[in-house]
């Protein structure tokens, strides 16, 4: 029995009429009923009593009739689904992200994945940027939202999606923050507070490097494993730190954020497995695209 028939048959049974009902499905009127002819004898049983004047169903095509409708509908059902998933608009994606990746212009990111793609899970893991490459080269993570550069294999790519300046984060009752802008060499005997360069040597450096171009070296009195969390602890007085302009989206009293001089940029990248065709990956980096503005070029390691 092939799906053709079961859709002769259900024309047959809906338009009593054998030439409407072939000319429905699009084949001539003989091989349509040979083809009835072959169901039939398949099934063991007449489905349909044919005579000069009309054409009605047996008991043997009233019980046959739901049941076919119901394979019809299954085998269309799944083909949608196959070319659902051909298009990735559904399955599962776990994607990781460094807390800042959340806030600013990607806050929207997750969002707009989830209205475009309704029927993509996605499995959201708040890791720093060293934990995520360590989860992919894994496969345990599909994709991520990074800060390069990174300690990272050759085999994963990344793609810049946006730069924003870093900030100065201070106290609201700092003498500091009386100034609109700060110059590094201002936050000289300041007490720093830091994500562990374990965590993220890239963008641990990278404040390193700042802090050394402007003749001094960070004193570290505290470390946190996320930005967000380092935001919260100056917020309660407990330092200073420089930050990715984005933190100013998590609103914390208590906190104030100023330009540096000279300005400094961080990065904020996507990375995945270049070999990975899955096309939910495709979908998701579709609408990174779309956020970020154009498809960047090649990030940094």
């Amino acid at each position: 029995m092939e799906l053709r028939h079961l859709k002769y048959f259900v024309a047959v049974a809906e338009e009593l009429h054998f030439s409407r009902a072939a000319e429905r499905v699009g084949i001539a009127q003989p091989p349509f009923s040979q083809q009835i002819k072959s169901l039939e004898e398949e099934v063991g049983a007449p489905l349909l009593l044919r005579t000069k004047r009309r054409v009605e169903l047996t008991a043997a095509g009233q019980a046959f009739l739901p049941e076919a409708r119901k394979v019809l509908a299954q085998a269309e059902h799944a083909l949608n689904r196959a070319r659902h998933a051909a298009r990735g608009e559904v399955g599962q994606l776990v994607v990781g992200f460094v807390s800042s990746a959340v806030y600013g212009r990607f806050a929207s990111l997750f969002g707009l994945m989830r209205a475009r793609h309704p029927e993509v899970a996605l499995v959201l893991q708040d890791l720093t940027s060293e934990e995520q490459v360590e989860a992919m080269e894994a496969h345990q993570l599909d994709v991520g939202l990074v800060r390069p550069p990174l300690l990272a294999a050759e085999t994963l790519t990344f793609r810049v999606i946006g730069r924003e300046p870093l900030m100065a984060a201070l106290p609201e009752a700092h003498p500091l923050a009386k100034q609109k802008r700060l110059k590094l060499t201002a936050l000289a005997g300041e007490s720093f507070l830091l994500v562990p360069r374990q965590l993220g040597p890239g963008f641990y450096d990278q404040i390193i490097g700042l802090c050394a171009r402007a003749g001094f070296t960070p004193r570290v009195v505290q470390e946190a494993r996320t930005t967000a969390t380092i935001v919260s602890l100056i917020a309660g007085g407990m330092g200073v730190s420089i930050v990715p302009a984005s933190m100013q989206s998590l609103r914390r009293d208590g906190i104030l954020y100023r330009p540096l001089d000279p300005p400094a940029a961080s990065d904020l990248a996507v990375m995945w497995h270049p070999h990975d065709a899955s096309p939910v990956l495709r979908s998701f980096l579709e609408v990174v695209w779309e956020v970020a503005g154009d498809r960047p070029a090649v990030a940094r390691r």
